[in-house]
């Protein structure tokens, strides 16, 4: 009877078989198509290695970087909230080409009042306008801010023609700059400090109506060299707003005139101390200096206090010198407490430090230096040890910015001294992310004008695992919490982002100024990928392994993305093009679901002739199906296999066998598109639980579906994709077999109404 079948079925195949091939004589055959693999490796998006950078991802033997050192004379005039220098610029060509000028960023001509920044985007009209943004939108006039450039001369004192475009400067030289040669310069200038708590200036002033000071943080304040390197020659990206910084190395001495009464810090080692301290401050200083567990006061909230009622009209000079440091910044006030901590690093004292006014307080004076001191440690075991030998958070309103050794930071309490556990949390991981930028971009300089997730991205990460870090060791700081409420890094929190309007999403590989959320684009899904390569991906232990190589082959030099995803593959031997291409060039998504299981058993039908060695299998929908031989041996139900055990099997090996009772076959799909590890949860009638993660290769050469074969001497109850969401799947609704029933938001509304 089985014969029959069998022929039968041959004779109907071949009969269909002649219809096809029918029709297909008259098919028009498909055309070809370009490679579209996932999987597919990454040579036609990175350039070709070369001298300059190696395959590896590591700096060539070639590899150069230009040099430019400072030394500036900077007046602050506090009464009008106006700056004046005069800097001395020596620039050193280690490129093998000759310069016949050179490129400066004029970042503060981003506030002039013909800024063409204020024109890059469309505008409505807003029939319901909040009061101030009214008024500063259609009746104050605009702020005159930008630079005023008195002079640009030679060291001979001989004026240098110039050309300003917009936020870019271009110096003519007399002769080309030879490969290997230096040529110093000098530039006066001065400009309108802007009130940074407007349109969130990154530098400028906050003006404290109530006593009428300004606390000052100043950055970008001076004419800056642009990078020349061998990726794009000049960095010739102007600065719209969004796009941070790319900037040479080199070597800085600053003198800073500010009021006598005024307390300041920045970039670089204090030259003259003694000049600018009182007794009572050394005194401070020198016990904060061997202080490894809490902050010392070098001046007191009652000093700061009794400071702000005072207006000097004489002047100190704050010497400070920097090595090997790509930007400067500093910070200065009369209203400003202050406080120092020595952290021990890798054999050496680095201090921590905290600059904010009593509007700060308590909060500051209770977690900013802790979190200082905890950044620094946190990512030194990630990276390196921090070379610098300070790292400064200043308070400053609705702030968030970073420059070496310094940076300011939001989070004010309430006047009365109180505040939200959302306040506490904003400041701590505001902290621990600029401070953090020490490492990336300020030590490992990515270029933030084009890549912002470089700088952005990978601080985020680094942030994440600090805060988690944070939390650990300061318990009592996040109770009644069991872990830091990171904004973000899991993989759930990225999901709104990923699973969001196509047409407003960009690939992580944007340049910061054309992405639509720049949040979540250059911050929360790089962090996120991150996060997944580590935990879930590649693994701790390697991935780290690999992510401290990038971090020390990139110390104090410039790499591209490329040189990232290379060295992270080189130090892992770990193939992750698909990874980039997936998380880092593409805006698929990471969605998978159970698509369809089917259930077989081991049919008890004999099985002759030719098909006589074979294990006859089944599905449930099949009318071949017996529902009684569920759970039963397949052994006992195929006299094939029974055969084959006795005659290839010893008795103990025959006693020692459990076997399958029940097979699955189970197809997983990939709606999103994005590859992933398949993690799964498989849950069994005995209650047993077992998990498997397949590796992302399952969906190499189908990215929409795969099937995969279970077997198990239990019945199978459950099957859960992605049960701890390591993945960030956007839609778990398809997750589950049986497909769970999902709660509306509405539904648990009415369920938390009936509970109350």
């Amino acid at each position: 009877m089985i014969r029959i079948k069998y022929a039968f079925a041959s004779v109907l195949y071949l009969f269909v078989a002649v219809g096809f091939a029918q029709d297909e004589i008259t098919k028009e055959k498909e055309p070809g198509h370009y490679n579209q693999s996932k999987f597919k490796q990454l040579y036609e998006e990175f350039s070709t290695p070369n001298t300059y950078r190696s395959a590896s991802g590591a700096p060539g033997p070639d590899y150069y970087q230009q040099q430019a050192d400072y030394v500036m004379n900077i007046r602050l005039d506090d009464k009008n909230a106006k700056i004046f220098g005069e800097e001395t610029i020596t620039y050193t060509n280690n490129s093998p080409d000759d310069l016949g000028y050179l490129w400066l960023q004029l970042d503060q001509n981003i506030r002039t009042k013909d800024s063409k920044a204020a024109l890059k985007n469309g505008s409505n009209i807003k029939e319901l306008e909040d009061t101030e943004d009214f008024v500063q939108k259609y009746i104050t006039e605009s702020f005159d801010g930008g630079f005023n450039i008195e002079y640009i001369k030679d060291a001979s004192g001989k004026a240098l023609p110039y050309t300003i475009n917009f936020t870019m400067m271009r110096v003519d030289l007399p002769t080309p700059l030879k490969s290997g040669d230096k040529y110093s310069f000098n530039v006066k200038w001065n400009y309108n400090i802007p009130d940074h708590t407007v349109n969130r200036a990154r530098s400028g002033y906050e003006y404290f109506k109530e006593d009428g000071n300004r606390a000052y943080v100043i950055a970008q304040f001076f004419p800056r060299m642009a990078v020349y390197n061998d990726v794009e020659g000049w960095q010739n990206h102007q600065f719209w707003g969004n796009g941070e910084f790319a900037l040479p190395f080199g070597n800085y001495e600053v003198n800073i005139t500010v009021p006598a009464d005024h307390i300041l810090d920045g970039t670089g080692v204090l030259q003259n101390r003694k000049d600018v301290y009182s007794k009572e401050m050394m005194s401070r200083y020198e016990q904060a200096k061997k202080s490894y567990d809490k902050p010392v006061i070098i001046v007191t909230q009652a000093e700061a206090e009794a400071a702000e009622k005072g207006f000097s009209d004489k002047t100190k000079t704050w010497k400070l010198k920097a090595e090997n440091v790509r930007d400067f910044g500093f910070a200065t006030s009369r209203k400003f407490i202050w406080d120092m901590q020595a952290v021990k690093l890798g054999g050496k004292d680095i201090m921590a430090v905290s600059m904010y006014p009593k509007e700060g307080n308590p909060l500051w004076e209770e977690y900013s230096t802790k979190a200082v001191a905890h950044t620094l440690k946190s990512y030194s075991s990630h990276t390196f040890d921090y070379p610098y030998p300070k790292a400064i958070s200043v308070h400053a309103k609705n702030q968030g910015m970073e420059y070496p050794m310094i940076c300011w930071n939001y989070g004010r309490p309430n006047k009365d001294g109180s505040y939200s556990d959302r306040t506490k949390y904003g400041m701590i991981s505001v902290i621990i992310h600029e401070v953090g930028h020490n490492f990336f971009p300020m030590i490992v300089n990515s270029d933030e004008r084009q890549w912002g997730w470089m700088d952005e991205g990978l601080d985020t990460f680094m942030q994440y695992m600090a805060e988690q870090e944070f939390g650990e060791a300061y318990p009592a700081a996040i109770a009644p919490n069991d872990k830091y409420p990171s904004r973000r890094g899991d993989p759930s929190k990225i999901v709104p982002y990923m699973s969001g309007d196509q047409s407003t999403i960009s690939p992580i590989m944007s340049n910061p100024e054309n992405v639509f959320q720049l949040g979540a684009n250059a911050y929360g899904k790089p962090a996120t990928a991150l996060n997944i390569l580590r935990e879930t991906v590649m693994g701790r232990e390697v991935f780290d392994h690999a992510f401290k190589t990038y971090s020390r082959r990139w110390m104090f030099k410039h790499p591209t993305p490329e040189d990232f995803f290379r060295t992270m593959e080189d130090a892992s031997a770990v193939d992750l093009d698909w990874y980039w291409r997936g998380w880092f060039y593409t805006t698929d998504y990471v969605d998978m679901g159970v698509k369809n299981i089917k259930k077989f058993q081991v049919a008890r039908k004999p099985v002759t002739g030719d098909l006589m060695s074979k294990v006859f299998l089944v599905s449930s929908d099949s009318e071949s199906y017996d529902p009684a031989l569920e759970g039963v041996n397949p052994s006992e139900t195929s006299k094939t296999l029974k055969e084959f055990m006795m005659d290839n099997m010893t008795e103990a090996e025959r006693a020692a066998v459990k076997e399958p009772k029940y097979f699955y076959e189970i197809t997983y799909n990939s709606p999103g598109g994005l590859p992933m590890p398949l993690i799964v949860e498989y849950t069994y009638a005995d209650g047993s639980v077992k998990n498997v993660t397949y590796p992302p290769e399952i969906w190499r050469k189908n990215s929409k579906e795969v099937s995969m074969v279970l077997s198990s001497t239990s019945e199978l109850t459950g099957v859960n994709i992605d049960p701890k969401m390591e993945t960030a799947d956007i839609d778990t609704t398809n997750n589950s077999w049986p497909k769970k029933k999902q709660t509306s938001d509405f539904d648990k509304m009415k369920e938390e109404i009936k509970g109350k």
